[in-house]
């Protein structure tokens, strides 16, 4: 082969392979260790209720609550147009659910998406979201629990997101949720500053300070080896679960430890662990010793006693934004660094 026949064919081969990885407008944004930062709240914005994953059955006042509540905070409230649709598990097929939320990421006004409730859903709709328009226009994602699959997504396109309560918290006893509902109007407003969190024996003293990111453990655990999966590498890793057996804790951690989710972790902040199951065989220790134990051959700091996941008591996280975590014995801070 000529000198001239292999510059071509090399230069060929150059131009297919970059034209086969050209991003299109529905790609994602290369994942990166400082994430964009939508604009705080303010009075007069505009906050879309939607409903991507479970049904709401006959939860139209915990709606109306929630409306209620943005309209005292001085914002206004857009609920989506499928939201009460049912579809037999979920509000309403994919399809109305993935319309409803297209369209708050697509409209300019809306400064926020505020997940109704969580259960199960969001993961059938991952994959019809289109970022073209909410590039040019970011919001905050507000939600947990199942809501952890758009965290993960909104986080690999490139934005913080809020991991707080949602609207079907708001029953008609709220009682032991002051500070849920005011770190929930300090995040929007860009006030969140630092919690102190009650002491444990057992955490891992150290101290760190690295962008935090997170969820539902269960959500996080069936993410992985999907283009969803998060980048834990140099950032403080929050968890929290509900409904589970230690003995299923534990398989999740080891199976995100094998896929190498510990390996360049910045930190573990535990919120937290709800309504754990009761097995025929006991465990034999504590969920806490089991995360210990599971993570035991890692030097990152460990913090335990985080108030935020499936209780009354859920207080508002910044996920992607840089914090300061403390760790010791005594007590426990985290900093949100703005």
């Amino acid at each position: 082969m000529s000198k001239i026949s292999l510059f071509v064919l090399l230069l060929g081969a150059v131009l297919c392979l970059g034209i086969a990885s050209a991003p299109t407008n529905n790609e994602r944004l290369p994942k990166a260790n400082k994430l964009i930062q939508p604009p705080f709240l303010k009075l007069g914005d505009t906050v879309a209720i939607v409903a991507p994953s479970g049904i709401l059955k006959h939860r139209e006042a915990e709606i109306q609550r929630a409306v209620n509540l943005l309209e005292s905070w001085g914002l206004h409230a857009l609920v989506g147009q499928h939201v009460f649709k049912q579809g037999n598990h979920f509000a309403g097929t994919d399809a109305q659910r993935c319309e409803d939320f297209q369209n708050a990421m697509d409209n300019p006004n809306v400064k926020a998406i505020w997940a109704a409730r969580g259960g199960y859903g969001t993961v059938r709709i991952l994959d019809k979201l289109d970022y073209t328009k909410f590039h040019e226009n970011p919001k905050w994602l507000i939600g947990y629990s199942d809501i952890t699959a758009l965290h993960n997504d909104f986080h690999n396109a490139g934005y913080e997101t809020i991991h707080a309560m949602m609207c079907t918290n708001l029953t008609a006893n709220t009682a032991g949720m002051d500070h849920t509902i005011a770190s929930l109007k300090k995040a929007l407003f860009g006030n969140l500053e630092t919690y102190t969190l009650k002491g444990s024996n057992y955490n891992k003293p150290g101290s760190v300070q690295a962008p935090i990111v997170g969820g539902n453990l269960t959500i996080l655990h069936t993410m992985l080896g999907s283009k969803s999966s998060l980048d834990t590498r140099g950032k403080i890793l929050f968890i929290e679960e509900i409904g589970e057996y230690k003995y299923h804790i534990d398989r999740m951690l080891q199976s995100l430890k094998r896929a190498g989710y510990f390996d360049d972790c910045a930190g573990l902040l535990v919120g937290d662990m709800s309504k754990i199951r009761k097995n025929t065989t006991s465990w034999g220790s504590s969920v806490e010793q089991l995360i210990l134990d599971a993570l035991a051959e890692y030097q990152f700091p460990i913090a335990f006693n985080m108030p935020a996941g499936h209780e009354a008591d859920n207080r508002a996280l910044i996920l992607g934004q840089e914090v300061r975590m403390e760790v010791g014995t005594d007590f426990s801070t985290l900093q949100f660094l703005k």
